[in-house]
């Protein structure tokens, strides 16, 4: 038998290397499968890859579309396959894996040429990632990072069990979501907001090229600090997308000359910081265990699982909000600054410092020894003084309006600093509680309307002097001439000895009690005639909430700030819709409309005449001014929204230190502000037109306003005291019964 030779069977030169491939490829898929058994340990269970679960950012939205903040560890956002932009796909696959739809997790060639590569440099440096094993790295961190080839096994195999379990379109979905591309954005929805400031269907085919390019080195091009480097790098995907037939030649060079332009990152930080204070509420009501119907929340996490929620606040609203209240701020710090004086607070002042030393993490740290020799330094120190001084009499602000029908909250600002550095401090709407001074006389004269009194029964105003059941009295100082005086007038001027007179003589304690429980006051609050003045704590966000009765005619309405919430596939976890309003029937609908017409008064031509400076259309409220001005408030209303403001201190020792620090001046002003720029604003469609409904035009009579001065009796808050003559006794110390 004839010998065979392989010299008769002559190979080509082209035709073995491409053998000779294919036998390593062979050998290396043999590895691989191999590897299976022997690298097991790390590699993502059958759950895990059937029921991934990227890390997503869950987005707090505005009831007009805007994001207003997130929670996150880490900045992604999902977006289904079909919003993304085929540029940016197109772009993906011509730079990363031109054989995405053709291999099965890796790309057997690409790896030999890998292993060759690394073998001649003798160094582990040539990749050969597929995006499948992109994606296995991103998805499951227990694969590990580290540059060796029992992780690059472990990532392999991960790749191929990814490919049996999902379709191309499913790997490339999950992909573009996960991916990181610098700046702390993780998927393309984030990073086209983060880069450019659009959505990603927005995005110009250059832009979705220079975000694509980014992946190879995020550090190094997120910031455009080598900017030469980065156009090379979004080029050179221009460069792959033409080659591949994404686009054309023409197209190819028109793009490579398009400028890069970023938006820089404090751009985005400020844009999702209007409302740090209503994003935080949110946040701690999805926490509270006593919220049933949030329960089903709690099963996620707020910071991993990419949940959407949808709330009630308008951007717009809270963007003038926040003017309003930078506005006012803006002159009226200053005006209190000139005043005060720190001169004779050195104990005050002492205290503070102590307080701010102790609060210092380095003295916390410290040794009881060191924490000595700290305290003593900085006492000394002037510029840490000084800045104690300034937190000190920083004027802090509560202001947030509600929809009058719906208790939607529509705009919240919880102190006078803005942006996200404010999120975690004292959210001055719902966690003070501050005696709302004359503010709260609107549920004592509402209870004595309900008794059968008229806005225009009368009731003496001159100086008062009530003997209490302990046998002390409680001295009020009333009107500057006297005499009866009509209820409509009393209330325009927020006469202190009719209100007075109203809970001693024609109602109660308790009754007012219980009409301002209705009406939504949750504090506790004590039934002493002093409760006529404003004496009892409450928060800004119950008197608002409180107020809703009277632009719906007795009806009051619970404010709420979520409307739905769903999960990062759309499904629907808490929908308010279902859940119902929370109103009750809290005042008589004749009283509420009576006490509408008496506190139009209020605006037009009483105390908080000022708000007319601003807003010209249909309005009522009541100021408020607490003991010493420590305190300004004025709540009020139009036909569709209810809105209060509170002005004061964080520490009370602080204080305003003269008229100035009335509740007309000191609070109503950024009410009127606000008003007037929603009212103004004709995407918002608030009706400029529309009156009160039902409500009458109640006479009250004029007179000469004293402002708010004079003794304040009985520790009470008072407003607008005018002495009429000396009590009868001028002698005697009046009781200061506790509030």
């Amino acid at each position: 038998m004839k010998k065979l030779s392989l010299a008769e069977f002559p190979l080509k030169p082209r035709t073995l290397f491409r053998a000779i491939l294919f036998g390593l490829a062979g050998i290396a898929l043999f590895l691989v499968i191999f590897s299976i058994y022997v690298l097991s340990e790390g590699l993502p269970s059958l759950e895990e890859l059937e029921n991934p679960k990227p890390e997503l950012a869950t987005r707090i939205l505005s009831a007009d579309g805007e994001v207003i903040d997130e929670f996150y560890l880490k900045r992604r956002t999902y977006m289904p396959f079909d919003s993304i932009p085929k540029s940016f796909i197109n772009g993906l696959i011509a730079t990363e894996d031109r054989e995405f739809y053709n291999h099965w997790g890796i790309h057997a060639v690409r790896i030999v040429k890998a292993v060759v590569k690394n073998i001649l440099r003798g160094r582990l440096s040539q990749g050969a990632s597929t995006i499948t094993q992109q994606l296995a790295r991103n998805l499951y961190t227990n694969i590990g990072l580290e540059r060796t080839l029992s992780r690059k096994i472990r990532e392999a195999v991960t790749a191929i069990q990814i490919e049996r379990t999902y379709t191309k379109n499913e790997i490339l979905e999950l992909y573009i979501n996960t991916v990181y591309f610098g700046r702390g954005a993780h998927g393309l929805q984030v990073a086209a907001e983060m880069y450019f400031n659009k959505s990603p269907q927005e995005l110009s085919l250059p832009e979705s090229a220079f975000l694509v390019g980014i992946l190879q080195r995020p550090a190094l091009h997120e910031n455009l600090k080598y900017y030469q480097a980065s156009m090379n790098r979004r080029n050179v995907v221009l460069y792959s997308m033409m080659e591949e037939g994404f686009i054309s030649d023409a197209q190819y060079n028109s793009f490579k000359g398009t400028p890069i332009v970023l938006t820089q990152p404090e751009e985005a930080t400020i844009e999702r910081s209007i409302a740090p204070h209503f994003v935080e509420m949110i946040r701690q009501q999805l926490t509270r265990e006593d919220n049933k119907a949030l329960a089903v929340v709690r099963r996620f996490d707020l910071f991993r699982d990419g949940l959407v929620i949808y709330t009630t606040l308008n951007a717009r609203m809270q963007g003038y909000a926040n003017q309003a209240t930078e506005d006012h701020l803006k002159q009226f710090q200053k005006d209190f600054l000139r005043s005060w004086r720190w001169e004779g607070k050195e104990s005050l002042l002492n205290e503070l410092v102590e307080k701010a030393v102790k609060n210092r993490p380095s003295y916390l740290a410290a040794s009881p020894a060191d924490r000595k020799t700290i305290m003593a330094k900085l006492k000394k120190n002037a510029e840490f003084v000084d800045s104690v001084k300034q937190e000190a009499t920083r004027i802090q602000v509560g202001f947030s309006a509600i929809e009058a029908g719906t208790g939607e909250i529509r705009a919240m600002v919880g102190s006078s600093i803005f942006g996200k550095q404010s999120r975690y401090t004292l959210n001055r709407v719902t966690q003070i509680h501050r005696q709302p001074g004359s503010s709260f006389k609107p549920f004592v004269y509402a209870s004595a309307l309900d008794k059968g009194l008229s806005p225009y029964s009368s009731v003496e105003s001159g100086w008062l002097s009530h003997k209490l059941p302990t046998g002390k009295t409680w001295d009020v100082v009333g009107s500057k001439t006297g005499g009866p005086m009509s209820l409509a007038t009393a209330l325009k001027f927020s006469i202190n000895t009719v209100a007075a007179r109203l809970i001693i003589d024609f109602t109660t304690p308790n009754e007012v009690i219980r009409l301002a429980k209705r009406c939504g006051i949750k504090s506790g609050l004590m039934a002493v005639p002093s409760l006529a003045l404003g004496s009892g704590e409450v928060s800004p966000m119950e008197m608002i909430s409180a107020f809703t009765v009277f632009p719906n005619e007795g009806m009051s309405v619970e404010p709420y700030a979520i409307e739905r919430i769903e999960d990062r596939f759309g499904n629907v976890l808490y929908d308010h819709a279902k859940q119902g309003l929370t109103i009750s029937d809290a005042m008589n609908p004749r009283v509420a409309k009576q006490m509408t017409g008496m506190m139009r008064n209020v605006v037009n031509g009483g105390t908080a005449s000022r708000v007319r400076n601003w807003f010209p259309y249909e309005a009522a409220g009541k100021t408020g001014t607490t003991n010493d001005f420590a305190d300004a408030w004025f709540v009020g209303f139009t036909p569709q929204l209810v809105a209060g403001v509170w002005t004061g201190f964080d520490d009370q020792r602080v204080k305003f230190t003269g008229w100035y620090g009335q509740g007309g001046s000191a609070a109503a002003p950024i009410w009127g502000r606000f008003m007037q720029k929603v009212y103004k604003d004709p995407l918002l469609q608030y009706d400029s037109k529309r009156r009160f409904k039902g409500v009458e035009n109640i006479g009250a009579g004029s007179m000469s306003q004293e402002g708010e001065e004079g003794e304040l009796e009985g520790g009470v808050p008072l407003e607008n005291v005018a002495p009429s003559s000396p009590p009868p006794d001028s002698t005697k110390t009046p009781e200061r019964p506790k509030p």
